[in-house]
């Protein structure tokens, strides 16, 4: 059984990782992995946690906490009739496929590469919701035959290798194909339930090391900062949804990018010193 004073400083960092991610999550409708993900690292690696698979263990908690979150907003979203079955139905197989793929090269590779790939992504979508414009577009219908077969598997292995859930990557996929944002945000919603489900069973069954993870973790996934942060993001979504309202996002976006940058970067200089 772990120490309190050991214990006591994870949980205040967890309580602020998951308020601040619940807020932007709700203020500028991106995934909050993307928020989690790093946060996770550098908090359990500031307190002294060095397991040698510690990426790993912030991907499997990040899609642990996605799998409640996207349920929630997938039926939110269907009540309203946003919803694209049809997209969802076809693109799910290829999604799952690639999210158990992704788990199964996570286990493998190193969390150095990990933080490579995820610092590299991070700067692409980061770039994206600074520069994208909704007018850009590859096609007027979302693909089908080869190569939504090539891109499906694409979406569900890079979100795991992120530990992400589908927005990062759904979105801007559907947006550029000329689904309307608040259809794509929706059936995003259930690309996110589709890669996390899958994908945190295979980290709950594959164990990781003893030595050096952080206590309370089942597998590859740490149950306190999972608890945690559905606490916090319920109660702090609803703020950032207030503040969206409230303002204009747009330049909040962009903010936001700029930060998600410099996090990848960060991410990418982490994953050069290891």
């Amino acid at each position: 059984m772990p120490e309190l004073s050991d214990v006591l400083p994870m949980l205040a960092l967890l309580l602020a990782i998951g308020a601040f991610a619940g807020v932007i999550a709700g203020m500028l409708g991106v995934g909050g992995g993307i928020i989690l993900v790093p946060a996770f690292y550098f908090a359990f690696a500031g307190l002294g946690y060095d397991s040698p698979q510690l990426m790993q263990i912030c991907l499997a908690t990040s899609l642990a906490t996605i799998v409640v979150t996207s349920v929630r907003s997938v039926l939110s979203h269907n009540r309203k009739g946003a919803v694209d079955w049809d997209i969802l139905r076809g693109w799910a197989p290829g999604i799952a496929l690639g999210a158990v793929a992704g788990v199964v090269a996570a286990t493998w590779l190193q969390s150095s590469t990990l933080m490579g790939v995820f610092g590299c992504l991070g700067i692409v979508i980061g770039l994206y919701l600074g520069l994208g414009r909704e007018s850009w577009r590859l096609g007027n219908g979302m693909p089908r035959g080869a190569r939504r077969a090539a891109l499906s598997p694409a979406v569900g292995f890079l979100s795991v290798l992120m530990g992400i859930g589908g927005g990062s990557f759904g979105v801007p996929l559907m947006s550029l194909y000329g689904v309307p944002i608040h259809r794509a945000v929706a059936t995003a919603a259930g690309f996110g339930v589709i890669i996390a489900v899958p994908s945190v069973a295979g980290f709950l069954l594959v164990g990781a090391p003893e030595a050096g993870r952080p206590p309370f973790t089942v597998g590859h996934v740490n149950l306190v900062a999972f608890a945690v942060v559905i606490a916090m993001t319920l109660i702090t979504t609803p703020w950032g949804v207030r503040l969206a309202h409230a303002m204009d996002p747009r330049p909040l976006k962009r903010v936001f990018a700029v930060f998600l940058v410099v996090v990848a970067l960060n991410m990418l200089r982490e994953a050069w010193l290891v």
